[in-house]
Parts: C-alpha cells; structure tokens; sequence
C-alpha cells in the first residue's frame, strides 16, 4: 500500500523514523548472521559444514525426521519399511550403532544412506573396554578414573586404544566425504552408563579427551558432535565439556509429548543459537504437540523395533510423516553438490 506525504502529516520525521526501522532491522539480521552457529572443529570438512548449516537453518522452522535402526529383525531395513508401508516416506536420519564392533556392517549402511541423500548419526553401545554392547555399558566401570584420564598410565593408554577402534571406522566414512552427526557417550547424565558413572567431571574430561584425540590427532573432519542428555532433566549444566567441544546438544525421552521442559533445559545451557535435537524417542510428538508446547527440536529419533512399532499409532505416525513440518528423506536438498 503506497501512502502520500500529504496524509502523513510531518512527512520527514515519519521517513525518517521508516529509515531508522529499516535500518535496525537490516543490523538485527547482521547480528544474526554472525551469531549463526559454527562447527567447533574450524577444519571442519566442506560436507560437515554443508549439512551443520542446513540443519542450523532449519532450527526452529521444521524438524527433521529420523530413526534407529536395528539389524536383528530379519532385516536391517525392517524400521524402515514399517515406516515406509504405513506413511508413504522414509525417515530423513538412519541412526545406527557401532555396538558388538559392528564397524564395517554399520559403515556398509552408512555409505548406502548417505548415497540415498540421507543424514547419518552414529552412536556406540560398549563396556568400559569398547567391546561389546548395551550390556557392558551397564554392568562394567572404569576402576580407576584418575588413572584412566591421565596421560602416560597404563589405563589412559587402554583408553585410548579401546577409543581409536571407532576413529579407525569413522576415518572410512571421512575418505568417502561423509559426514556423520556423531553422538557418543550419549545419557552420560543419567549415571546408568559406565561413562557417566564417575560423575560430570570425569565424564567432562572424557568427552574432552575423545574429542582432542578424534579431531586433532585422526583429523576426523567430518563429525559434528552431538551431546546427548538423559530425560532425567537434572543439572545439565555441569555435566556440560563446553562450547569448544559440541555443535549440537539435546536430550531424549521416552515419555509421550513434545516434552518441551527437556528442551528448555538444554536450551539453558547451551544457549539459543546452538541447534537443541530430541535424540532418542519413543512415541513421536506431533507437530502440533511440539508447536503448541514450543519445542523446537531440530530432529527426533525414534528407537528401534517395537518402539516404532508398537508405541506409535499408525494412522498418527502417517499423519507426522505426511506434515509439512516434518522433513523426510524425500525432502532433503542435495547437499554436497
């Protein structure tokens, strides 16, 4: 609508006032530009960086879809074409598990994924050894954590041996320019995992360690790191390594709902601009569950086999599959092109 001088009464103080409006908005958005958030690693790979810039663009506007998968089921594809026969879609993020020293199936599933235009996450269920699986996590510990953490024991050298056996794996998918939204040590917090159970400290220290061994000794370029908090809601700020060590933060639960307390939480500590994901989930919240609850996770994943099977209605999870507020895999732009 195109207003004249004359109905605008004093002409000049209104066009100027227009002017500053502009140009207060034009300073906003160049704050905003440079608060955007960056990898922490600054030789990130121009994959990783591709995919941190699309999922932080997406923050806030959409939330990506994603699934576990599980290789147990007579198909590592069964998650996916459950989803697939009751919505029409296929989940944006495959998530997978370097657990019982899966390294080449999962690496295997990974490139095919990748090769699909899907976004790869990667966790690892093992013992305090890095061997084995979900077991292990639970039943072993770190006998001595002073000793582990310390440069030059014995312990810190099994530590570090027992860690590379991934950065070896992950080293495949970086020569193939892959990258991998890279979520270890996940539930730290809630102190039922061998890497949580020495406390924040050590756990901060781990972290630390995994992260400076992984990104300047095996240059792995193409991790964007993903801290994963319990549901259990309960000083997250302490258990935090520090902006310099994680690109993307968040929490999961298998309650029902957008769970939007977890989301503020995280959101309190790792501050507004870093990208907050629901990284493990049973039930899927709607979009308007999370919309009306304010939760603006960048992504959720469902766990495997009977939790997307069994805890999800079809007809909802057709109906989230199919919102314009859900980005699947078909929905992903090509982003290493």
């Amino acid at each position: 609508m195109t207003v004249s001088a004359a109905s605008c009464g004093a002409d000049t103080g209104n066009a100027s006032a227009e002017i500053k409006t502009s140009s207060a908005l034009a300073e906003e958005a160049s704050v905003s530009a440079n608060n955007k958030p960056k990898l922490s690693n600054p030789d990130a790979s121009k994959e990783a960086q591709a995919l941190y810039e699309y999922i932080s663009d997406v923050y806030r506007t959409k939330i990506i879809s994603g699934q576990q998968e599980s290789t147990w089921m007579g198909s590592d594809q069964y998650e996916f074409d459950y989803i697939y026969k009751n919505t029409g879609k296929y989940p944006a993020i495959r998530g997978l598990d370097y657990m019982n020293d899966d390294f080449a199936g999962v690496n295997k599933r990974a490139e095919e994924w990748h090769e699909k235009g899907g976004i790869v996450t990667i966790c690892w269920h093992c013992g305090s050894d890095f061997s084995h699986s979900w077991d292990e996590c639970m039943k072993t510990e770190i006998a001595d954590w002073d000793k582990a953490l310390t440069e030059g024991t014995a312990e810190y050298k099994a530590l570090i041996a027992g860690m590379d056996k991934a950065a070896e794996a992950l080293k495949e998918l970086k020569e193939k320019n892959i990258p991998v939204l890279w979520r270890p040590f996940h539930e730290f917090d809630g102190g039922w995992f061998w890497w949580g159970k020495g406390g924040a400290d050590n756990f901060v220290k781990l972290w630390r360690i995994m992260y400076d061994r992984y990104t300047n000794y095996w240059k792995l370029d193409n991790l964007i790191w993903v801290l994963g908090y319990s549901g259990n809601g309960r000083g997250y700020d302490k258990w935090y390594p520090g902006d310099e060590y994680v690109d993307i933060a968040g929490a999961d639960s298998y309650n029902d709902g957008a769970n939007a307390n977890l989301y503020t939480k995280v959101q309190d500590v790792v501050g507004k601009e870093m990208p907050v994901c629901f990284h493990e989930c049973g039930r899927i919240p709607t979009a308007k569950q999370l919309t009306d609850g304010k939760a603006d996770w960048v992504w959720f994943m469902t766990w495997h086999t009977e939790y997307i099977t069994d805890h999800n209605d079809t007809a909802v999870l057709k109906e989230i599959y199919n919102d314009e507020y859900v980005i699947t895999l078909d929905e992903l732009p090509k982003l290493y092109e």
